[in-house]
């Protein structure tokens, strides 16, 4: 088989939202009065990120690689998770061109806390905060995301071959 110069991958996440948790999206605390509920710090937006990049990487997913099963994970910091994965990226032989992502959460609004969620991303990444798209979406009241019970993230990497 020849060898592949760009690879392409798709991530998806949910977390409900709870009483007495921080809410945390691109490693960034944003103040609102739920969190959202996982064994790690249920960081929808980099546990997207996560999944896109294992699977350009035909890599298994995020609850293979770091179960809920697994008490090392308890309370896991996901910015440390997202630097273990991309850790194996480079050993696999890649780098990051661009990352597009989408949040989807009714409340509490995301665009003034974008820019230092690329921030804090970009460099973990390898990237310049201009490679990293995050954009804010609602679900116009619809769903559980919609009634305000979870917030959801999705990604799409593009990753090419480290000549």
């Amino acid at each position: 088989m020849a060898e592949q110069n760009y690879r392409i991958g798709i991530g998806y996440d949910i977390h409900k939202l709870a009483e007495n948790r921080e809410l945390i999206i691109g490693g960034v605390q944003i103040p609102y009065e739920k969190g959202l509920l996982g064994h790690s710090d249920a960081d929808v937006l980099v546990h997207a990120i996560i999944d896109a990049i294992l699977g350009a990487l035909s890599m298994d997913d995020i609850g293979s690689l770091f179960p809920d099963t697994d008490d090392r994970f308890k309370n896991a910091d996901s910015l440390a998770l997202l630097k273990i994965v991309y850790d194996k990226l480079q050993a696999a032989g890649y780098w990051i061109n661009n990352i597009d992502t989408n949040i989807i959460a009714q409340e509490p609004k995301m665009m003034p806390y974008i820019p230092q969620m690329k921030e804090t991303l970009a460099p973990i990444l390898g990237l310049d905060a201009t490679d990293i798209s995050i954009k804010a979406k609602t679900n116009e009241q619809l769903d559980a995301i919609g009634e305000k019970q979870a917030i959801g993230a999705q990604a799409v990497v593009m990753l090419e071959k480290i000549s």
